[in-house]
This record gives C-alpha cells, structure tokens and sequence, in this order.
C-alpha cells in the first residue's frame, strides 16, 4: 500500500535511540576561531610590517596595499595547509541567493615534481564564469567574463568536509564592465555611503573623526523534520515548503513548545552546530525551541555587519550540513507548513561611532542631543523609504509569512514603545513629561529619563522596533540573505544623516541647541506617522495606515516595482551603492525568480495530485463501491447506508479534485495570479480529502509525523 512507506518511515524514527547518532566533541572555547585567518593567524604567518598594513586596511579602512599580496598569499597558504587544506576557493555570494565556490588545489606541477604554490594574484582575483548565473541583462552567454575580488574585510576561513579542508576566501563578485553581480559589493558600498553620512553628521556636534562601524545581529530560526519524512514530500523536496497537508489537532495551540525541553537529538545537532560556527569565530549564542513545533532559533553575537552577513550564509550552511549528520533535513523557507509559524531572520541593526553606540540613550545632556537627532534620522529615512524596506523583504516565501500570526504585516511602521514615545511626543510639542522631574524637554540642557534596554516591550507585530539599543527588522524571511535588507537601510539612513547634516551645520554655534531642538520637531511632526505602537495584526491598524499614507505591498509583484522608480534609481546612484543597470538588473532577476517558484510550485502540486492523490483518493473510492455492492449481492443491509454517505461525500471531492487538477493545468501557462489561486483551490481540495481517505491508503507523511516524529 502506499501507506507503507509512511510507516516504515516512522518506524525507523522510533528505532533511533536518543543519545547521538554521530561521534562530535563537545564544544569548547579553545577552539574558538582556530579556522579562521584571524588578526592571531595573520600575526603568526606575517612580517610585522606586513601584519600592520593589512590591519590598517581591515581596521580602519586604509587603502590596500598591493605590494604585500604576496606576502598574504604565502602566509595563507601556509596557514590553510598546516590547517590540513589542500585547495582554496574564492567564496561569493551571486544572487542566486545562497553561495558560491570553485575549488583550485595549491599543486603546481614542476616537472617530474609538484609544489604547493598559491600568488598574490591568486588570492586579489579569480575569474569564474559570470554568464550562468542571474544577472538581469548585466551578463549573456557569450559575455561569460566576471572577476572575484578578495574582500580583506572578512577573514578567508577553512572549510572541512569528510576526508580534506578547503581555504575560503571571501570575495565580491562583480561583471567584466564593472557591475555588482553579488550582494556583498553593494553592501560594501552602502557601509561606505552611511560611514561617510555618519562623520559627517557627528561633525556637526564638534566630534572629532573616528571609525563608523555598522553593527548586525541576525536571530536565525529554521525547522528540523527527520530525512525518513522529507524524501517522501515531492513538494519539500522541490520547493522548500508543503504545498498539502492538513493541520492537525494539535499543532502550536497550547503554546508548549516555545522555549521547552530541548529533545536529545536536536540538543545533540545544536551542540555540533555551536561547535563547528565556534570553529569558524561565529559567535553562536543562543539556542532554544521556537514557538512552532520542530521549530529553533539560533542568534549570534553583534558583529560588524559585513562579517555579520557573511558568518549568516555560513550559519544556514552549518545547520543543514549538520543536519543530514543526524538524519534530519533543516528547513529555512519562510512557511513551510500552513496554518502554524512560520521562520523569520531578525535584523537586529546598529550603528557606532568609535566606541560610542548611536543609538544608545546617553548619561547628559550632549550624549542625549546625539541619540535623538540620530533617531530623528532614522524615523525620517524609514517614512520616507518604507516602500524599499518592503521591497528588501519579498519573496514567495515571505508573501506567505508577511501578515500571518507570527510575523510583522507589509505595511512597515516603526514601535518606539511607551517611555520613548513619550520622549519623542514631548519633544516634538515642548511639553511635560510625567516621566521627567523638571518640566520642557531642552536639548542639550538636560538629561532624558533613564532609558533602559528593556524600557520598551517587545512588539512582536511591529516590522521595525526600537529595543533598546538597536533597531530590530523583523520583516525579513528565514532564507533570505541579510545583505539585501542591510543595504536598504545603510542607504536611506545615509540619506537622512546627510539631509540632517546639511541642515546641522548651517546652525550658528551659540544657538546650536535651540535650533536643533527646533529642526528635531519638524522633523518629528513631518514624519511621525510612521511611529505605531500597537498591535499590527488589528484589521483597524491597516485601515488607519491607509489614512496616514503608508505603503501596503502585499505581494512581490507590487513590492518590486518600486525598484524601477526614478527617484529610487537616483538615491542608489548618489551614494554609489547601485548604478541604473544594477538596479534595473535586480529587479528583473529577482522578478523572474518569483515568476519561476511559482511555476515550479504549481507544476509540482499538479503532479502529486495526479500521481499520488487521485491514485489514493480514488482507491478508497473502489474499496467502498465494491464493498456496497458485496454487501447487496448477500442481503446485508446493515452498514449500506453508511458506505454510501461515505462513497458519495469521497466521490464528490474526487469530482473536485479532478476539477482542480484541469484549473492549475489550465493556469500554468498563464500569469502566477493564475497560478497561486488555483494551487490554493487544489490545496483546499487535497487536504479535505487527507481527512477521508483512511490514513493507511494516504501518500504522503503528515503534519502529525513530520512535526512531531524526531
């Protein structure tokens, strides 16, 4: 039957014992970063004078010097070999959305002899292939030339698998004309754009010049099912999520799997986890049960934001190659299962300046003018490009997540909470505040009220929180790359510190105070719209919105098409961050991608319906036609009656399912609207029938096993 394999699938999940099923050594601090070309490496394996220029580059951003590429090149191999590498790779991320590598062993033959050699020009540049991969015109088949180029910012890194390692060394991936082909090259040029906007407004308060650094942590959450259940999902296998499947009794109802017992299992896969991203200095630092069932999170320490981008792709790797370690397969699509949470990746951004956290509430008077004009800033910029921040999150995935009882609505706002709210709300009317002793809020006369990190609460529906210290993107989706959303917001903050800068520094040095304190009001009043602390599930919340002028993009195809716009376009060339094309190209690539899932979810969906469905669905029917008229041919009456109800209400959603089946064939052809409402209509159908057909004729393995079984 075709339910054996169901079972023996849940069998084998059963026969596993608890205790680990791979040999791994605990993790420990020692080993914290040993495969990493770190400042430690890097001291060990270079000349001093060596060592200091490259320091000088990673650190505070000097020019590289090219003369010392060698030296590096030497010093990495040397490390990466004694490290067990026998190859390297220049690692980059297309926008292919995940990453990508071409593996170059260091032997060089030398006659009847080989050594191990690795250049200066080996390490600056390689040149794979640019045209196979999205590119949205910037690149065709037989303008197949692009270039990697080494990023000394992230540190090259060793890669291991079963029997050898792999010297990695990250790179931005850009076309033979010049254009970003990637995601890390324009998240370089917007930390470069907002570094600059940062001077300069922290020039305006008499700040002395010091190095910006943008700060990221991304809370990373992922579902584990056992592999026994996944191989047997066609549309898992396909395309990331269930495109069927009815929800069980009890799913995350009774809210007791968030923050529950670790099973063993999964405690075993996290300690692996946390041992292998220690090795590669990913601060790894929290773990623990997500609100779903079969549901995690992990999050990691603040870093730097483009080594914080690069150590997320490395942490999705890490958790799906230790995964198929333990028999489990790690999901990252954003709603891989209907009707319960789906996965997210928050944002948790920041900005310092030298040692000092912009958006940190400060202890006087100057310290409180800095964070509040910082934050004035960053409500304008967000007002005034919401539409990019959505436009950073789309996706098929998180068109199905957006909106949903466990994640943020389309329509961006900001939550500030109570206490700063009312900062804000005094300061914009000149008022009091029953929080603060003294009357008017005076900038740089006197101190806010003690702001807490927790001062605020968590707003789990708000897209874009103030917690405390930092700003939490909740928006983007479990799969998605950190750079895109990073890079919406390092540009439109740049934009904002440079329109605050320029207004800044037109004040008169005796009425510095009293001036901003004015501009901070316009700025308050013109853009406080966007400022909502309540709850944004609310039907009302998306009418008020509507009022107030904000953006509601409730699918790709709407969110996209802001790319294109003009005044877009020319926000991204003013800071260097995308040319036209580039942008241009995005769009398309990313355009097409959501038009290909879609597809490729519908064709997936027809077929299981066709191949494996109907043969079950209409099996069970046979078996109860048959049974009615065995029962006629002896004289029983008892129990007729019953079978028949059963055989018309099963034969009056196999009529349906047949009828669906013909609408998504019918629509594959035609546009994805088309598309994603007859796989819907097909859905309603199948999973009704998953209700009837007797669970020892049913296909494929259900919400109950997959969710549950591990």
């Amino acid at each position: 039957m075709s339910s054996e394999k169901r079972y023996d699938a849940i069998k084998s999940v059963a026969e596993l014992t608890s205790d680990v099923r791979v040999a791994a050594s605990p993790a420990s601090i020692d080993i914290y970063g040993e495969d990493v070309f770190n400042f430690a490496a890097m001291q060990k394996h270079l000349p001093k004078a060596t060592f200091e220029k490259l320091q000088a580059t990673i650190e505070r951003g000097a020019a590289l010097d090219p003369e010392i590429a060698g030296e590096v090149a030497h010093a990495m191999k040397e490390w990466a070999i004694s490290r067990g590498a026998t190859s390297y790779t220049h690692w980059f991320q297309p926008l292919t959305g995940s990453t990508a590598e071409k593996h170059d062993s260091f032997l060089e033959p030398d006659g009847c002899h080989a050594i191990l050699s690795f250049s200066g020009k080996n390490l600056i540049l390689g040149e794979p292939d640019a045209s196979s991969f999205p590119s949205g015109g910037l690149r065709s088949t037989f303008e197949a030339r692009g270039y990697t180029a080494w990023d000394p910012t992230s540190p090259a890194f060793i890669k291991r698998h079963g029997n050898g390692a792999t010297l990695c060394i990250p790179t931005a991936f850009c076309s033979y004309t010049g254009e970003a082909l990637d995601r890390k090259t324009p998240l370089l040029r917007s930390i470069q754009a907002l570094s600059g906007a940062a001077k300069r407004l922290m020039a305006c308060f008499g700040l002395p010049d010091e190095k910006v650094t943008v700060t990221l942590g991304p809370e990373q959450e992922y579902f584990l099912i056992d592999k026994h259940f996944y191989l047997l999902r066609p549309d898992l296998l396909q395309t990331g999520r269930t495109l069927f499947g009815a929800p069980p009794a009890k799913h995350q109802q009774l809210e007791d799997h968030y923050f529950g017992a670790i099973k063993t299992r999964v405690l075993n896969f996290m300690n692996e986890v946390e041992r292998e991203l220690w090795k590669l200095g990913i601060p790894a630092k929290t773990r623990h049960n997500e609100v779903a069932p079969a549901q995690f999170e992990l999050a990691p320490v603040f870093e730097e934001l483009n080594l914080a981008c690069d150590h997320n792709m490395l942490v999705m790797e890490v958790l799906r190659q230790t995964a198929e370690r333990y028999g489990f397969v790690c999901l990252m699509h954003e709603k891989p299962f209907a009707g319960i949470n789906g996965s997210g990746k928050h944002n948790n951004w920041s900005i310092n300046y030298g040692d000092r956290n912009l958006l940190n509430p400060g202890s006087d008077p100057d310290e409180n003018a800095i964070f509040l004009t910082t934050l004035c800033a960053i409500i304008e910029a967000v007002d005034r490009h919401a539409d990019l921040l959505r436009a950073a999150v789309t996706g098929v995935g998180n068109d199905h997540r957006l909106g949903a009882n466990e994640a943020p609505p389309a329509v961006i706002s900001m939550y500030l909470g109570d206490q700063l709210s009312e900062v804000i709300d005094q300061l914009e009317k000149g008022g009091h505040s029953s929080r603060k002793h003294g009357g008017t809020l005076r900038i740089g006369v006197d101190t806010l009220p003690p702001l807490p990190r927790d001062a605020t609460d968590r707003n789990r529906t708000s897209p874009f929180a103030f917690t405390g210290n930092k700003f939490e993107f909740r928006a983007p989706g479990s799969s998605q790359s950190c750079s895109g959303p990073n890079v919406m917001l390092n540009t439109i903050v740049a934009e904002a510190f440079d329109r605050m800068a320029e207004t800044l520094s037109a004040f008169p040095k005796k009425e510095f105070n009293a001036q901003l304190q004015k501009h901070l009001q316009k700025v308050i009043k013109e853009h406080k719209k966007i400022i909502f602390n309540g709850d944004g599930y609310a039907p009302e919340w998306l009418k008020e919105a509507a009022g107030r002028g904000l953006p509601n993009f409730r699918t790709t195809m709407d969110a996209l098409k802001v790319l294109t716009r003009e005044d877009n376009i020319a926000l991204f060339e003013k800071y260097g961050v995308f040319r036209r094309r580039e942008m241009e190209s995005r769009y398309e690539v990313f355009m097409e991608e959501y038009h290909r899932r879609v597809r490729i979810e519908g064709e997936v969906a027809l077929e299981i319906a066709r191949t494996m469905i109907y043969p079950a669905a209409s099996a069970e029917f046979e078996a109860l036609v048959r049974a009615i008229g065995e029962a006629g041919a002896v004289n029983i009456a008892s129990g007729v009656k019953s079978l028949k109800k059963r055989a018309a209400a099963l034969g009056a959603e196999l009529d349906a399912l047949a009828r669906d089946e013909e609408a998504l064939a019918q629509a594959l052809p035609k546009k994805h609207e088309n598309i994603l409402a007859a796989v819907a209509g097909l859905r309603e159908t199948v999973d009704e029938l998953e209700k009837m057909v007797p669970d020892s004729r049913w296909p494929l393995p259900k919400y109950r096993e997959m969710l549950f079984v591990y």
